[in-house]
């Protein structure tokens, strides 16, 4: 079943190479979307693909990498659109 989730990942989750093991996370997981920084020092994600996997990364998400923090996620659940074709890093 295919799932869309849109999260908001607060911590200290900016230069600690969150988005690069986040994407490569997705990647193995064979899901799609996009990461990137937002001005206020939160991630911004969004994860396309089968609803178990996406959980998957949802936990590692809780985690990160080393160096990182997470304080919180916020998890909104949507429609999927299936508008991506790979999973980028946005600058």
């Amino acid at each position: 079943m295919n799932a869309r989730v849109h999260l908001l990942i607060s911590g200290e989750v900016q230069g600690v190479f969150f988005r690069a093991s986040t994407r490569d996370k997705a990647v193995d997981l064979g899901l799609k979307g996009w990461i990137r920084n937002l001005m206020d020092g939160k991630v911004e994600c969004i994860v396309e693909g089968e609803k178990e996997r996406i959980e998957q990364l949802i936990e590692f998400c809780k985690q990160g990498p080393e160096g990182s923090k997470v304080d919180n996620i916020e998890i909104n659940w949507e429609k999927p659109k299936d508008e991506f074709g790979s999973f980028d890093i946005r600058i």
